[in-house]
């Protein structure tokens, strides 16, 4: 008896082991669905907040989990598989309890589908209700659970549970039914969160509130028994309204996000340097200033921090969804004429060059450029101003003449050098028309080049992805000259409740009122506002300096506190009044007066030859000339480094290595240039 006993133990082990093996092989075997769950892209604002999120490709709303509520996830274990942590994948004591109680019943009373179970169906979009059907379940999650640890199969519920429509994962379904990241859930919140994917449609909150609330507090009831919720936090959750509607996803920055969007690959988190708030108050400011204007005029809006070359807020267009404003179209990246706002690089560079100084004497008369008689705006003429007059009033004549001086190919090449990308009408060479708007540049890339007068002449690359933005090389003039440029533009009144000289700014409107602009910078701030129709068709009465600049100006006082003042002048500048300038600066002559060869008896460079490369002493750098009439004044890279002398010889202090431009002007205004390179 005893043996047959013992033979009978053996027998029954060998058996279990068989068993046990054929299962192990039978999980081994398990063909897996894919483990990689699609989600959307997502673009994040500088600190950390959706600025817009896109459905995966099906057009399933499918987001990244993120920090999600702890109590969360402790809720939902305790009601959907209270022994997740310990089970393998099939939880014996659930099934168990289900038979009996069905036994019992004569239906079915619970299931006994675990979490890992429930992953296995939304992994292959399985049956519930067959047989077949929770066998595979059973055997995906039998081997899930030896491929995955409980926290990735966690993240997968997490990620594929449904929520109601098209509406996957919680964190989707958080923000569309609270308006908010699950990171902290309310009692209330989390329950409808737990009750929602056992029957997702038809306790949907926006068409079954009853069936909705109702399974929501029989999860509140349930937690409350197992001393997972105190019985007062039950009841007050209870109380709670489940919500009325389904949220809209973020969508700040719609133009911006959607271009990044399209350029990164599926399924990203981008992240930017976009402040929400700034970005919320451009785009209301933009639909406020539209409001009302006839002809489907749009706004678009540019503002960074020059310093850093971060983009903190951008708008494309008014209203993105608004069909006959054309909405869809990102004005901040289409080429538009931008009017007079290009003038004050011609003056920088005129600055720079010695053509010119602030207080300069220029003429804004008739004149003819070849068979091209250009007009100021009003069709008036001023006689005799000074340079200053002629920028605060945006004077077109005297711009021309510069222009002319510098050579317009000057002018798109220190566009270039910005980084901004310039269009030009047909393919001949660039005209001086060019000064005046005769171009197309986008909006972001003039604000860019704006970025370089507020840097003092220093360019930089502006973006709004984290880590994107850049100092560009070069200097595009000197920091005198970007000062000047900057002092005169900081004067010009602002539009009507404006602060005075808070910000240096121009304004700009194109030919036919195509296109009305203000751009400007304080301290550490550049920003643009266009406003015009998107196919570009005339508005008549539109003015950069009246329905652009207030724009501008609102949208520099949302700032708030980390306003900037402009920088002082730099050591170098020269401010002083006409009558004490040098001779050549007291009135600007035209190019062929000024800058042709000089003519017999003019000065010339004898040292340093030009292309020289000289050490300089620790006195400074020793020059002369020959020929001229005293006095006469030398200028660096533009700037007076010594004026009124009459000597043929000077040691002008030179305190800066790299490349220089000499130029010695004499009394009649015939100059000698040379370039070197220093060193010390």
């Amino acid at each position: 008896m005893r043996a047959g006993a013992l033979a009978a133990l053996a027998f029954g082990l060998a058996l279990a082991a068989g068993g046990r093996d054929a299962l192990d092989g039978w999980v081994a075997a398990t063909t897996l669905p894919p483990l990689t769950v699609a989600t959307g892209t997502e673009v994040l604002a500088r600190d950390g907040t959706l600025l817009r999120a896109f459905p995966v490709a099906d057009g399933r709303w499918r987001l990244a989990p993120g920090p999600v509520d702890e109590g969360f996830l402790a809720d939902l274990v305790a009601y959907e598989d209270g022994r997740f942590y310990d089970h393998a994948g099939i939880d014996p004591v659930a099934v168990l309890r289900a038979g009996a109680q069905a036994l019992a019943a004569g239906h079915v009373v619970s299931g006994a589908s675990t979490l890992t179970m429930q992953v296995a169906r939304l992994l292959e979009e399985g049956p519930t209700g067959t047989v077949a059907g929770k066998i595979r379940q059973a055997r995906v999650a039998l081997a899930l659970e030896r491929r995955l640890s409980k926290a990735q199969i966690l993240d997968l519920y997490l990620r594929l549970a449904p929520y109601g429509g098209n509406l996957e994962g919680v964190r989707a379904a958080s923000l569309a039914w609270f308006g908010k990241e699950p990171r902290r859930l309310t009692p209330a919140e989390a329950a409808l969160l737990i009750a929602l994917p056992q029957s997702p449609e038809a306790r949907r909150p926006d068409r079954a509130p009853k069936a909705a609330q109702a399974a929501r507090d029989r999860v509140l009831t349930r937690l409350a028994a197992a001393g997972a919720l105190s019985e007062d936090s039950a009841r007050a959750a209870m109380r709670e309204p489940v919500p009325a509607r389904r949220r809209d996803f973020p969508a700040l920055a719609p133009h911006l996000t959607a271009r990044l969007a399209a350029a990164a690959a599926p399924g990203a988190r981008i992240e930017t340097t976009i402040d929400a708030g700034l970005q919320r108050a451009a785009e209301r400011l933009a639909r406020r200033a539209v409001a009302g204007m006839a002809g489907q005029v749009s706004a678009a809006m540019v503002l960074a921090d020059h310093r850093s070359g971060e983009i903190l807020a951008e708008v494309g267009g008014a209203d993105w969804t608004d069909t006959a404003r054309a909405g869809f179209v990102d004005l901040t990246q289409a080429p538009r004429s931008p009017g007079s706002t290009l003038k004050p690089f011609v003056y920088a560079l005129a600055f720079d060059d010695g053509l010119a100084h602030p207080e300069t004497l220029i003429e804004d008369r008739p004149v003819a450029f070849g068979s091209w008689h250009p007009q100021n705006f009003d069709h008036a003429f001023r006689g005799t101003v000074s340079v200053r007059q002629a920028l605060t009033l945006s004077l077109n004549i005297p711009v021309v003449h510069l222009t002319e001086a510098l050579g317009p190919e000057r002018l798109l090449a220190t566009l270039r050098r910005a980084g901004a990308r310039v269009e030009l009408p047909g393919s001949g060479a660039p005209g001086l028309a060019v000064s005046l708007g005769g171009l197309g540049i986008s909006l972001e890339d003039l604000v860019q080049a704006y970025a370089a007068l507020a840097r003092m002449g220093r360019p930089v690359t502006l973006s709004p992805l984290a880590g994107g933005a850049h100092p560009r090389e070069g200097q595009l003039f000197g920091a005198v000259a970007a000062w000047q440029v900057a002092d005169i533009l900081s004067r010009i009144a602002p539009p009507p409740g404006g602060t005075p000289n808070r910000i240096a700014y121009k304004t700009g409107t194109s030919y036919g009122h195509r296109d009305a602009l203000a751009v400007g910078f304080d301290g550490r701030h550049v920003a643009g506002v266009w406003l015009g129709r998107a196919d570009g068709t005339p508005v008549p009465g539109a003015f950069g300096g009246e329905i652009a600049a207030p724009v501008l100006f609102e949208l520099f006082d949302r700032i708030g506190a980390e306003r900037a003042p402009l920088p002082p002048p730099p050591p170098a500048t020269l401010i002083l009044p006409n009558a004490r300038l040098p001779q050549p600066l007291q009135r600007f002559r035209p190019r062929d007066a000024a800058f042709a060869e000089a003519p017999a008896g003019g000065p010339e460079l004898t040292f340093p030859p030009d292309g020289a490369q000289v050490e300089v002493p620790e006195g400074g750098l020793t020059v002369k000339l020959r020929g001229g009439v005293p006095p006469f004044t030398w200028l660096a890279n533009g700037a007076p480094v010594m004026v009124g002398t009459r000597a043929r010889e000077s040691l002008l202090p030179l305190p800066a290595a790299g490349f220089v431009t000499l130029t010695v002007l004499d009394a009649e205004g015939r100059s000698a240039s040379a370039q070197v390179r220093l060193t010390f």
